[in-house]
């Protein structure tokens, strides 16, 4: 998953998570499900919903707006699961609606402005203004990685 090389140009998928519009590059979605209901992974970090088995091949979902940060979503009938390979293995981010695919060109784009407390995995790569609304490009690779799960001190 290369999002930066398809930044300049190229098909998006539009999102929505807890109200915000956000896209991931086109080419990095192998497919979209309907949700269900994911067995939990103990021990996971708190954005591991669980693992599927999707045609045989065991896949973990991420829910997506904890993976970034957000207040829980709407969880109602338009969720969806957006499945993507990263590396090895296939995994999902559960979603609150789809929305359009947006073709953008290389001067639409505006990349963030650099934080003083920006995380190295932060899957934000910039913005898009469009139809009144800001919509937030994400790197799929990065969105797809989970954050480490809590390790306990032992005493």
């Amino acid at each position: 998953m290369n999002a930066e090389a398809t930044a300049a140009t190229g098909s998006w998928l539009g999102f929505e998570l807890a109200g915000h519009d956000y896209a991931v590059p086109l080419g990095d979605v192998r497919e979209i499900i309907r949700p269900e209901p994911p067995a939990p992974v103990p021990g996971a970090p708190a954005e591991v919903l669980g693992i599927v088995n999707l045609r045989g091949s065991i896949v973990t979902v991420l829910d997506g707006c904890r993976r970034l940060g957000l207040d829980t979503g709407n969880r109602g009938p338009d969720q969806r699961v957006v499945i993507f390979q990263a590396d090895d293995e296939k995994i999902g981010v559960r979603i609150d609606a789809l929305r359009d695919v947006l073709d953008l060109d290389s001067g639409e784009w505006m990349p963030t402005a650099p934080a003083p407390a920006v995380r190295c995995h932060d899957p934000v790569l910039g913005i898009v203004h469009r139809d009144g609304s800001v919509i937030t490009l994400l790197d799929a690779g990065k969105l797809c990685r989970a954050s480490e799960p809590a390790v306990e001190a032992s005493a």
